[in-house]
């Protein structure tokens, strides 16, 4: 039996089936849908193995089109839209069933000597050591765990901020989250599946943001969710194997769509990657 780590390793270890195109697989779940972080990592795979060189993805912009059927296989189709002097971009269109289901631009940076420096600093927040773990404080209160913490199992995750249970809890509650995220386990030292499971990993909290002043992140749920689309630059080199600060904000909701940004620090406070997400919200009948 391998562990949940070494079942996302295998997740991302996609197959090739001909020189641009790949073949995943896709977790049998008793949910609905297939996991939006699983099809964008996978994605993320399809393209960097299509990369000549020392050249790291430094952005990602997709579209997630159709929900895709936990269970079923996923085509990867890569096309090579540039190779150029210090930039190589790929578009990757993935199929389920013969429909697209998801759509991904990546661009790759060959590395370059710095000319501007800055950033933010990282928030003061507190220690992951001194903050309980998510799946531990999550399954001490419901007795078990609901069918789609399987897909955080590969990660041990801690909220920066005390869980809320019910709506009474939210008064005063602002459009921010945050946690603290690493693999559940070391990782190869590829740099491109530390990126994948990042991708994958950015998906599973990001929208926290815009849920947090208006239902509890646990407990009952009052939306139904779904992202719409997703983008993401990596700024410096880091380890999904070691612990990461995902800070996230929702600037505004509206219309039924709520937009979500986030920003990842390692542990010394370097901004290493930052993300923009949008998701569909609509309030659950009955």
């Amino acid at each position: 039996m391998g562990t949940p780590v070494d079942d996302l390793v295998a997740l991302l270890d996609l197959e090739q089936i001909e020189l641009n195109i790949f073949r995943g697989r896709s977790p049998e779940e008793a949910l609905q849908r297939t996991f939006g972080g699983q099809v964008a990592g996978q994605a993320l795979v399809a393209a960097g193995r299509t990369v000549d060189g020392d050249r790291p993805v430094h952005s990602l912009h997709a579209y997630f089109l159709r929900p895709g059927v936990p269970g079923v296989p996923i085509v990867y189709q890569v096309d090579r839209l540039r190779d150029g002097r210090s930039f190589t971009t790929r578009r990757v269109l993935a199929i389920q069933g013969g429909r697209s289901i998801f759509a991904l631009t990546a661009d790759f940076h060959a590395p370059e000597p710095d000319s501007i420096e800055h950033q933010f600093p990282m928030p003061k927040v507190p220690a992951p050591e001194k903050l309980p773990s998510a799946l531990d404080e999550v399954g001490s209160r419901l007795g078990e765990l609901p069918p789609f913490i399987s897909r955080r199992q590969p990660f041990d995750i801690r909220y920066v901020d005390r869980l809320r249970w019910s709506t009474e809890e939210l008064e005063g509650v602002e459009a921010r989250s945050g946690v603290w995220l690493r693999t559940n386990g070391e990782l190869p030292d590829d740099p491109l599946i530390h990126v994948c499971a990042l991708t994958y990993a950015s998906d599973m909290t990001l929208l926290d943001a815009v849920r947090a002043p208006v239902e509890p992140l646990w407990g009952t749920r009052h939306f139904d969710m779904a992202s719409l689309d997703h983008a993401m630059w990596f700024h410096r080199p880091f380890r999904a194997d070691d612990w990461l600060l995902y800070q996230q904000e929702s600037p505004i909701a509206h219309g039924a769509r709520g937009l979500a940004r986030g920003e990842i620090y390692d542990r010394s406070g370097q901004l290493v990657v930052s993300v923009v997400q949008e998701g569909l919200f609509r309030r659950i009948k009955g």
